[in-house]
């Protein structure tokens, strides 16, 4: 090979260590940005489960109170329309 001939092959292997340095940086980066989106989506799983376990909280309460409060109701219902047909 000649002196130019070398030349270009070594810039040309420059050339390629730099992109290949570029691609390392870039996929170091988008390696960050993966890793936060997990946490991010970790962080809103955990809020969704409490929503979730706070929903099924209010939803037993519900169901204790109605039974309570149905035969109550039902009681009064009955209670009020044998007042007015007697």
């Amino acid at each position: 090979m000649n002196d130019e001939n070398s030349r270009l092959l070594l810039a040309t292997l420059k050339e390629i260590s730099d992109n290949q340095k570029l691609q390392l940086a870039l996929q170091r980066e988008q390696f960050t940005l993966i890793e936060r989106q997990a946490q991010r989506h970790e962080l809103i799983q955990d809020r969704a489960e409490s929503m979730q376990a706070k929903g099924a909280q209010i939803m037993a309460v519900a169901r204790r109170t109605l039974l309570v409060i149905l035969p109550i109701v039902t009681f009064l219902i009955i209670y009020v329309s044998w007042l007015l047909f007697r």
